[in-house]
């Protein structure tokens, strides 16, 4: 299984501004923070804020910032919202299936059991959840390296 860039960076957006709880964001900071294209990064951004995880801001004096504490961010949720399907395998999608042997096949209900879990999983965790288990310093990482006191 491999989550999309999409699922990815949205994932990535949440977590660098759980990090920043401080104040606005701008695109172009989560942008080079992670080494990230500003254009791709600004669809993820849209349909965060369209999904109500995110603030968007526009603007000279915009930027972004949660809509939602971390706690009330479930991670099942972010998922179901920025991952365009969960077809695991070509069966699983009804409408594009051509699998000779769908009808038989044993294989389909273990995988969907599997991605059933996967989100089970996922369902259990907020973004607070993943921000707790990180290191103590995950803001740091997002600094320039003279203002984390590096070279």
């Amino acid at each position: 299984m491999h989550l999309t860039l999409h699922a990815d960076y949205s994932l990535r957006v949440l977590l660098y501004l759980a990090a920043r709880p401080q104040g606005l964001v701008s695109t172009q900071e989560v942008s080079e923070a992670y080494g990230i294209s500003k254009n791709h990064l600004v669809r993820v951004v849209q349909a965060l804020g369209k999904e109500g995880f995110i603030e968007v801001r526009p603007g000279r004096a915009g930027g972004l910032t949660l809509a939602r504490t971390p706690s009330e961010i479930p991670l099942g949720r972010v998922f179901r919202a920025t991952e365009p399907d969960f077809h695991l395998v070509e069966c699983f999608n009804k409408a594009e299936n051509t699998c000779p042997i769908a009808p038989a096949c044993g294989l389909k209900g273990v995988l969907y059991e599997a991605r059933e879990a996967f989100l089970a999983v996922l369902d259990k965790y907020t973004l607070a959840d993943v921000i707790q288990r990180s290191r103590k310093d995950l803001a740091d990482f997002f600094l320039p390296p003279a203002a984390a006191g590096g070279p």
